[in-house]
């Protein structure tokens, strides 16, 4: 009965404490390569108010963890920072990156801007091939960005050419992530 008890705890403080495996930019294109898997990448930046709260509320929940983990390789990439990323033939940097300026406003990174980030946070959901699906601009809870997350990892998205298909996606669409 003890060891009963002590799996129990065990298992309910893994559950707890589950987090998204993040990677690079690099680490996942790599990966991609050995296993194709669609890539969620959440751009942030240092002085982002809601990449924060992104970061403690939304990529903290359980369900939302186990999903990304599962279906995706969960990249975090900072918009402003100077990762080298080499994608798709070009070695992209943030040569105008400041380092006096870590933790303020800083210049965007090339990635960043050949993605076309233009608000934080951002998440940018790529295919098995590496090319951009969409991004999706602003803070999300975990119950918003569900919806994204399923649509993509099925590939349902490919179905939706119009704003009436979105709607009626939408309308339909019964999630299970709770907040």
């Amino acid at each position: 009965m003890r060891y009963l008890y002590l799996g129990l705890m065990f298992f309910m403080l893994h559950s707890v404490h589950a987090q998204i495996k993040w990677m690079t930019m690099n680490e996942a294109l790599d990966a991609q390569k050995k296993e194709p898997k669609k890539i969620f990448a959440d751009v942030y930046t240092d002085w982002c108010g809601p990449c924060k709260m992104m970061d403690k509320n939304t990529f903290s929940n359980p369900d939302l963890v186990k999903y990304v983990n599962t279906h995706f390789y969960p990249v975090k990439f900072n918009a402003e920072g100077t990762e080298t990323v080499d994608y798709q033939g070009f070695e992209y940097t943030n040569p105008n990156y400041r380092p006096e300026r870590k933790g303020k406003r800083n210049a965007q990174h090339f990635f960043a801007n050949a993605l076309k980030v233009s608000g934080y946070p951002t998440v940018v959901f790529f295919d098995e091939e590496s090319d951009v699906i969409a991004p999706v601009v602003g803070y999300r809870t975990a119950e918003q960005l569900e919806i994204y997350l399923k649509m993509i990892a099925t590939d349902d998205y490919k179905d939706l050419t119009t704003q009436e298909a979105w709607q009626a996606y939408q309308a339909e669409f019964e999630g299970t992530f709770k907040d």
